[in-house]
């Protein structure tokens, strides 16, 4: 008999961590009573699956609240009295009442491995700081956010040329796996929480698309690390060459490759683009964009010339 039949849970979800732990839930027969998500945003790419789709495929009432906290969302998920609340990549905060709505607790999912990257968009700055590992950790929902006591994490490699995406679908699978592997045992109580060190935690904002700009007196690792954490489907790194933007969407390190000179700049060589960096090292320029339109090495050459070029 499946273990999670007969329990029942409110849903709040997102993205595509939410489709698929959402999926987890009705695959081991939790009732799922209500879904809560978001509007998706004109102004964002909408590259992920939707969670008010699946929700609509199974039925399941889905509302967008503007405020999920709101006094007549919680009237609402209060009278449907489940056991468990579950938030998946919901962006938005939930206050305490909502948390003590669900009678066996309230769970969130979140994209690293907690107490580390703490906060907004951990896949990304776990690029940014060259991590070789991150994962998916459940956690009990307290006030302060992903601060709960860990009750399932699965780990996952990040490979040295990895982008963010490639590394959000390894965590999207982390957390089905996690989710997947503990709800038996969550729904039996006899899951082990396992209190977060809170001296080993790190806690990270948001990220704008300005926040992609290159700094070309960094070195090149870091450099190479910011272009693979802001990749497409993300706003992407981008630099100013001769007045327009460049953006720099793929790049590899060049460890043993000679400078050209000893001042960062981009040039074209033996039909590749490259990029001396501030500490000797060098980034082979993969795909570019300039002034909104992709750019080859040949065009580079035919635009530039093979004299090195300074970015700012």
């Amino acid at each position: 008999m499946n273990a999670a039949r007969g329990a029942s849970a409110v849903v709040f979800a997102y993205h595509q961590v939410g489709v698929r732990c959402l999926s987890v839930l009705l695959a081991r027969g939790v009732d799922v009573k209500l879904v809560l998500t978001h509007q998706d945003n004109p102004n964002e790419t909408i590259w992920f699956e939707s969670v008010a789709a699946l929700a609509k495929v199974h039925g399941i009432p889905c509302i967008t609240p503007t405020d999920p906290n709101a006094a007549a969302i919680l009237e609402r998920i209060s009278a449907l009295a489940p056991d468990f609340l579950f938030s998946f990549y919901y962006r938005q905060m939930l206050g305490q009442p909502l948390l003590a709505a669900a009678r066996r607790g309230a769970y969130n999912m979140h994209g690293s491995l907690l107490p580390k990257y703490r906060g907004r968009t951990p896949v990304n700055w776990a690029l940014l700081y060259g991590e070789r590992e991150t994962g998916a950790s459940l956690h009990r929902m307290v006030a302060k956010p992903d601060a709960g006591a860990i009750v399932a994490q699965q780990a996952v490699p990040i490979l040295p040329d990895d982008t963010a995406v490639e590394v959000f679908n390894k965590v999207t699978v982390a957390a089905e796996m996690a989710l997947h592997a503990v709800l038996p045992q969550l729904i039996a109580g006899t899951a082990i929480e396992r209190p977060q060190d809170p001296l080993a935690a790190s806690y990270f904002g948001g990220r704008k698309p300005e926040d992609g700009r290159i700094d070309w007196q960094q070195g090149a690792q870091r450099i190479h690390d910011l272009i693979r954490a802001v990749a497409p489907p993300y706003p992407g790194a981008f630099s100013a060459l001769a007045g327009k933007r460049l953006g720099i969407t793929k790049s590899l390190l060049q460890p043993r490759h000679l400078t050209k000179s000893s001042a960062p700049g981009i040039y074209c060589e033996n039909g590749a683009v490259f990029a001396d960096c501030a500490d000797g090292q060098v980034l082979r320029l993969l795909a570019l964009e300039y002034d909104g339109a992709p750019l080859d090495a040949a065009g580079f050459l035919a635009r530039f010339g093979s004299e090195k070029r300074l970015l700012t």
